[in-house]
């Protein structure tokens, strides 16, 4: 029996990796766990009928788009977000604190006032109008409002953005009203790894449902960002939900479930299906290839995923080179087939007290691609 709206069970552990169980008022879903991300209500080509193939635990929406487009009262009217898009898992909200620092907008101690994207319009955030935005949405897990520096950015100002992380977590908690939701809170820090050390243990004393960790994997070395996350999960408590927020090419999704992480979110898959990059069992790999125009092999041999069952390369590149919409849904469906199973497999690994070998084995066709994590990617 759970207490409160979340309760987190470790299930298995191999080293710092870790197999659970999350319980909210909704249900259950096992980490670590892969979060497609659906910003305006809806992952790029994809509808509810997809997520029933693809079985995707949690799908993540961004406060900052459905408040401005259709906005939170239109949301709320149909019932909440799963009423609204006929899908009836698990969904996370962003605060859309990373949308809105993309617009450099004025702050202040209180908030943030910006410019919408869609028509000008100025708008006010503060950390009570995201947590209030985000309970009229609906979702079973909400975030914080935080500030995400942009690296690199001087010791300085990475010092005030985490201060005032932590100033706006304790105000998003006060705010927070719905017994039925989740809210995490989020660690920042930079790649300083006693920094965020320090910031996790602060985020950690206010008493969130679980805890994310934003501002990593924005265009920093490996070798800078593994060590600042060890950091921050250094002073996370281990009876809660671990969120590396903005993850999700292989090789970082593998080397963090490695540390400790549970749950990642990122747009990467779905953007690069968009682009005709696919993810498989042999790297990453482009589709417009010269080599693949009469090419009868599925995208990923070892793959299965309906996509490939069904389909050769040399048709999939066909729908992308002439620019039929076809492509961009059938390809992304590949992309998070390929990280949900990719996931579900390290799981079964922990779980099976095998996640070194196995982790050793999947990182061979993405070592060597990048010494650097990607670039934001706003959405």
């Amino acid at each position: 029996m759970k207490s409160g709206p979340l309760d987190f069970k470790l299930v298995a552990q191999d080293g710092h990796a870790r197999a659970g169980v999350v319980t909210t008022s909704r249900g259950t879903y096992e980490t670590p766990c892969f979060m497609p991300v659906g910003t305006r209500g809806a992952v790029k080509t994809l509808s509810a009928d997809d997520y029933d193939v693809l079985k995707p635990q949690v799908v993540l929406g961004n406060t900052y788009h459905l408040m401005l487009r259709p906005g939170a009262d239109v949301v709320e009217s149909f019932g909440g977000l799963h009423a609204f898009t006929g899908y009836d898992g698990h969904y996370l909200t962003d605060s859309g604190g990373f949308q809105v620092f993309s617009l450099a907008p004025k702050q202040d101690a209180d908030g943030v006032t910006f410019r919408s994207t869609y028509d000008g319009s100025s708008h006010r955030f503060t950390p009570a109008k995201a947590v209030a935005v985000q309970e009229q949405i609906g979702a079973d897990i909400a975030m914080v409002l935080d500030i995400c520096p942009p690296l690199p950015s001087t010791p300085q100002v990475v010092l005030d953005a985490t201060n005032r992380t932590h100033d706006w977590a304790q105000r998003c908690r006060d705010a927070h009203t719905r017994d039925d939701q989740a809210q995490f809170g989020i660690v920042q820090g930079g790649i300083d790894p006693q920094l965020r050390a320090q910031s996790a243990a602060t985020i950690a004393a206010i008493g969130f449902e679980g805890h994310g960790i934003g501002g990593l994997s924005v265009g920093e070395s490996r070798e800078e960002m593994l060590p600042a996350l060890a950091g921050a999960l250094s002073e996370l408590p281990t009876n809660k939900p671990r969120y590396l927020m903005g993850v999700g090419d292989p090789l970082n999704l593998i080397d963090s479930i490695a540390l400790g992480v549970d749950q990642f979110d990122c747009v990467l898959p779905t953007r690069l299906a968009r682009h005709g990059t696919i993810l498989s069992s042999h790297g990453r790999q482009q589709l417009r290839r010269a080599e693949n125009l009469l090419s009868d092999e599925p995208l990923d041999p070892l793959c299965g995923c309906p996509v490939c069952v069904r389909h050769s390369r040399g048709y999939l590149r066909h729908l992308h080179v002439v620019g039929e919409p076809t492509a961009a849904r059938l390809l992304t469906m590949h992309n998070l087939g390929y990280v949900l199973r990719l996931v579900e497999t390290l799981r079964n690994a922990i779980v099976a007290g095998q996640f070194e070998s196995v982790a050793a084995e999947l990182r061979v066709p993405w070592l060597g691609t990048s010494t650097r994590t990607h670039a934001p990617i706003v959405v």
